[in-house]
């Protein structure tokens, strides 16, 4: 299933996601499979999902069900049952393998304060000039290195809109990493943080977009 996260609801995290995605699975009557043992739960996996703070129109779960159900019913069942601002966008049933496997890459976009376009364009241009761009950030392991300008597959520039495409690698890139190489390799100091969105995500193509990872 893929769904989005919008308007304040970007400030959702995961699990606040989660603990409503259950309640809405039970208010829908969704027959969903659950787990065995003293203290069963749903089987629902979540794929890469987008940081808190980020709105999203392309995130991505799966949903093991005891019966065969027609996916769009269960997609405006579920939408019904959650959130204006969580909207289930398409469902399919499951291709063979993985899920995350298919999420190969992401397309970003990020508006800047209109005053920070001219030094966003430099700093862009100073950066995909380079042939690594490395940033360290606070991980679960401690602090680590990892090289921004390797995961830019595209990157385009409007005004004070940035849309760009990160390959999705280990460590996984995030565009306020993809900010801060920009301020450590173009000096780019944004007036305030830019509002992220992410567009889409799935199968990496040879041309560059990406594919839709449910078919």
């Amino acid at each position: 299933m893929r769904y989005a996260k919008r308007g304040r609801l970007r400030f959702s995290s995961t699990r606040d996601f989660q603990r409503a995605l259950e309640r809405a699975v039970r208010r829908a009557r969704i027959p969903v499979a659950f787990s065995a043992g003293f203290h069963p739960h749903p089987r629902i996996s979540y794929a890469n999902a987008a940081p808190t703070g980020t709105a999203s129109e392309a995130e991505y779960f799966e949903i093991q069900l005891t019966q065969e159900c027609t996916p769009e019913q269960v997609r405006a069942d579920l939408d019904d049952a959650l959130p204006a601002d969580l909207a289930v966008l398409d469902v399919a049933e499951a291709l063979p393998g993985a899920l995350a496997d298919r999420l190969e890459a992401s397309c970003w976009h990020l508006v800047f304060a209109d005053e920070d376009a001219a030094a966003l364009t430099a700093a862009t241009r100073e950066l995909l000039a380079r042939e690594e761009a490395t940033v360290s950030r606070m991980t679960k392991r401690g602090e680590r290195e990892f090289d921004v300008r390797g995961a830019i597959t595209d990157l385009a520039i409007e005004g004070p809109d940035l849309t760009m495409v990160l390959r999705h690698l280990t460590p996984l890139v995030r565009p306020d990493d993809v900010v801060t190489a920009l301020g450590a390799y173009g000096g780019l100091h944004p007036t305030r943080p830019p509002q992220v969105t992410r567009l889409s995500q799935g199968i990496l193509r040879e041309d560059g977009a990406i594919g839709d990872p449910l078919r």
